[in-house]
């Protein structure tokens, strides 16, 4: 017969029972899951860009949705804000060290969709959504501003 441990770990008690999901994987995979968070993060992945760049990266995207996922990430500390100063006053995102340590794994997602994903039709997708992702497949994305 095997005791359950109730003492909570170094972790806090946030770790998953023999069998679970660990509650750590799950917020994570939430929190990079969220709709357009991954399009956000691989873009980003290709250097620092401007609000407007990325929002010209992903034209499906609304403002007001890529501004409400950039205060989330940065919040969360995945994402960086620079305010440059200078006439005019510029503010530009990249990936926080937090950040790029999700390359890899953001990378891996991206050749298994291509793998998996990439050579049938997308269903239930949108012709718009369908060509972010076609973008995102091959890692192009315009750096012109708006």
């Amino acid at each position: 017969m095997s005791a359950r441990r109730d003492t909570p770990s170094s972790s806090g008690d946030r770790e998953a029972s023999p069998g679970g999901c660990c509650p750590f994987y799950h917020e994570a995979v939430e929190l990079v899951g969220r709709r357009w968070t991954g399009a956000i993060l691989r873009v980003l992945m290709d250097g620092p860009l401007r609000f407007s760049e990325i929002a010209q990266a992903i034209p499906e995207l609304s403002d007001r949705l890529l501004s409400e996922r950039m205060k989330e990430l940065e919040a969360r500390g995945i994402v960086k804000r620079t305010v440059i100063a200078g006439p005019p006053l510029r503010v530009q995102y990249e990936l926080s060290e937090m950040g790029h340590e999700l390359e890899p794994a953001l990378a891996e997602i991206q050749s298994w969709a291509r793998r998996w994903l990439g050579s049938r039709p997308a269903a239930g997708k949108s012709e718009p959504a369908a060509r972010v992702s076609a973008g995102l497949r091959s890692g192009s994305g315009s750096r012109a501003a708006r």
